[in-house]
């Protein structure tokens, strides 16, 4: 009973058996591979965005860190949720890769910015000499409190951000659990929505140290690869990386687990909600819950083996993996009931 992180879930085997296809005989280093190369191609088809370049990374932070690097100067502030994960679980990358920009934070309910919460912070950033100035719109989908933005909100606030002249990166760790619920097009719910930079995360939805940060606009596209060498982020071996990812996209896959974990996630709020003194914090559209429990269900899951994140006696998060299955559910279900 896995629920502590989608991060922990094994790789898909399709993904492993596109790796050990990849390792037959030598190849170019550095991204110079014909597979790299395949792939750039295939995410620009399947975001139908021909002009769009693609880095590979092996870590989300890495990926997040220096897509807003591209976009926020050393004097300017990233606009973000003030849970956002590159608030709170990056350790001030994107400061550092920045050059010291700063992170200007923002409440929202269930994890959310709103447009009046945007346009009030804008309002209030920049204007003197003596303070940070306006540098980027962050956003996060599916976001920290495991909600998730349509591509109609996600529109809202990019107009925003873009009518003062910021530029927009979505952090798209669960990229692919927001796609699944919400029915929209890749497309839809990123440049056609007004984000100009994508970190589209792999590692939490079957691969293996696999990330890509996608520039839909091919104006940063040599400084990006010049901060991700400078970075100490460039790869010898992308091929293993571009092989996981043309796997993902092969026949959907990335749609179909990210599927399979929101459903499952939907089965345990469905259960948690039907257990006395429990409580959902906030929707959960995608594959994340945060709930509070009575101390001694904790006790009963935790002697039964479950293993999830626990923030106090009462508050913890439930997150589903491709992996996940209707029995693991239904056997934490069960060990909370008691």
């Amino acid at each position: 009973m896995f629920f502590a992180s989608d991060n922990g879930a094994p790789v898909h085997p399709s993904v492993f058996a596109a790796m050990e296809r990849a390792n037959a005989g030598s190849a170019l280093s550095y991204g110079n591979d014909a597979a790299t190369h395949a792939l750039r191609d295939r995410i620009r088809g399947v975001f139908e965005a021909p002009e769009a370049e693609v880095l590979l990374l092996t870590t989300g932070t890495a990926a997040n860190a220096l897509a807003l690097s591209l976009l926020t100067p050393p004097w300017g502030t990233t606009f973000c949720h003030r849970h956002a994960h590159i608030a709170e679980d990056e350790c001030g990358a994107p400061e550092f890769f920045s050059g010291g920009a700063k992170l200007t934070l923002i409440d929202g309910t269930n994890g959310k910015i709103s447009p009046d919460m945007l346009e009030q912070a804008i309002a209030q950033t920049g204007g003197s000499v003596h303070v940070a100035q306006r540098g980027a719109l962050s956003l996060t989908n599916v976001t920290e409190a495991g909600t998730v933005y349509s591509a109609t909100e996600l529109a809202a606030l990019c107009k925003i951000a873009k009518a003062h002249g910021l530029p927009v990166h979505l952090d798209g760790a669960r990229f692919a659990n927001a796609l699944a619920t919400t029915g929209a097009s890749p497309a839809e719910l990123s440049w056609r929505a007004g984000v100009d930079v994508l970190s589209l995360g792999g590692t939490k939805n079957g691969l293996l140290a696999a990330e890509a940060v996608v520039l839909f606009q091919p104006t940063h596209a040599w400084e990006a690869e010049l901060r991700r060498k400078r970075a100490g982020h460039l790869n010898s071996k992308l091929r293993f990386v571009a092989a996981q990812f043309d796997a993902w996209f092969e026949n959907d896959l990335w749609l179909e687990m990210a599927q399979h974990a929101n459903t499952l996630s939907a089965r345990l709020a469905t259960g948690l909600a039907q257990i006395p003194g429990a409580e959902i914090l906030h929707p959960t559209p995608a594959n994340m819950i945060f709930a509070r429990l009575p101390a001694a269900a904790h006790a009963r899951a935790k002697a039964a083996g479950a293993v999830y994140s626990q923030s106090d006696e009462s508050l913890c998060r439930l997150v589903c993996g491709w992996s996940t299955t209707a029995e693991d559910v239904d056997a934490l279900l069960a060990a909370f009931r008691g």
